[in-house]
């Protein structure tokens, strides 16, 4: 039995295919939008493979609202919405900050006005850790908790920051109207999840869905893993004078499983509960150095991978470590695996698909897969 209905945005990219397999697998409907632009249509066929299940995709830019409107049209049975569909990298956002406005926050504008043209009034919105910007300014504020004061330091945090603003004014206003007109009830169905999450890491343990980033990625362990199959020569560690306990910056890893599995805790959360605007952080509350991912992902590679120390980047700060307690005590959700297993499985994904999903999958891993479902460990692997 179909328990609701999703429209996904950005699900054929890294975290929001996860998530779909996540919904499938809990018997949502699941359709995506995607304008592929860091993205593969492949990642859905690998989400059939593992449960069975393949969301309907339109390729659709989410700043075009009358395509969006097209595709709330198509499926009426839609009645939420989880939005990924952003530019990410802090960096580039610094050289190219007009065109992250353009998409990230002009991009969630078009949604909401869209969704809200159809009824649709359960957002989850993936957000950033970067919206809280540097935490060690404030006293007993590492790991971070959801009352952090938010303050970002570059133009990306910034955009995700402006895009928590107009999505919780568009559902208190809603409320509000509601309200004023005297139904309880229908204010009751407006709302939204803010989840702030760090670093997403690793594969599927199949090793058949992974990350696959287009073009030059800008997050660590993929980085590493183009280092380990010989696409890049070393790791560029950007900065090691920062005040831990070796020198390099720290960052929340966590499992792309358990981050699927948060987002979908967080729908099943509004769709009960009604809690109007609510933040959570999806983290582990374990923060690693830089260091200490090279020396881990070296041990599941078998190799040590060279690195290189250079400077910091401008609006990278100390530490990005998230307190969890909220989210597992609200959502009831909390991490099931470590930072070890989401090195060895994005070793696994990495060497097995060097292509990535430009290549089809090999027989010992589709092997290894159906051993997995025999097994009824598949199920286990995506909850």
């Amino acid at each position: 039995m179909v328990v609701g209905s999703c429209l996904i945005t950005g699900g054929a990219g890294y975290i929001g295919s996860f998530t779909a397999l996540a919904l499938l697998e809990a018997d949502y409907e699941v359709i995506v939008v995607d304008n592929l632009y860091n993205a593969s249509p492949e990642a859905l066929n690998r989400i059939e493979l593992i449960c069975g299940k393949k969301p309907k995709l339109y390729n659709v830019d989410m700043t075009d609202q009358k395509a969006l409107e097209d595709v709330f049209s198509k499926h009426p049975a839609i009645d939420s919405v989880i939005h990924f569909a952003a530019l990410k990298a802090v960096g580039e956002s610094g050289e190219i900050p007009l065109e992250y406005y353009r998409v990230n926050v002009q991009g969630t504008l078009t949604l909401l006005t869209a969704a809200a043209k159809h009824g649709v009034t359960n957002i989850v919105y993936s957000s950033s850790a970067t919206v809280y910007g540097d935490a060690t300014r404030f006293e007993n504020m590492i790991p971070i908790p959801e009352e952090c004061p938010l303050g970002p330091t570059n133009p990306y945090g910034n955009t995700k920051f402006a895009s928590e603003l107009l999505i919780t004014d568009h559902i208190n206003a809603e409320r509000a109207k509601a309200k004023k007109a005297g139904k309880t009830d229908e204010a009751a169905k407006w709302n939204a999840a803010l989840l702030r999450y760090f670093n997403p890491a690793g594969s599927h343990p199949s090793g058949i869905m992974g990350e696959d980033p287009a073009g030059v990625p800008y997050n660590l362990l993929p980085l590493l893993a183009q280092v380990a199959t010989g696409k890049r020569e070393k790791l560029l560690v950007f900065g090691d004078d920062y005040s831990s306990s070796d020198g390099t910056a720290i960052r929340d890893y966590i499992h792309i499983l358990d981050l699927a599995q948060g987002h979908l805790a967080a729908l099943n959360y509004l769709r009960k509960q009604n809690p109007g605007v609510r933040a959570w952080n999806l983290s582990t509350g374990r923060g690693s150095t830089v260091f200490e991912m090279i020396k881990a992902f070296s041990k599941a590679v078998g190799r040590d991978l060279q690195y290189q120390v250079v400077d910091r980047r401008p609006g990278d700060v100390l530490d990005l470590t998230g307190k969890p307690t909220r989210a597992n005590n609200e959502l009831g959700w909390k991490t099931q695996r470590t930072m070890e297993d989401a090195c060895a499985d994005l070793w696994r994904w990495t060497e097995n698909n060097p292509e990535g999903y430009r290549q089809q999958p090999p027989k010992e891993l589709l092997d290894r897969l159906e051993k997995m479902k025999g097994e009824g460990k598949v199920a286990m692997a995506n909850n």
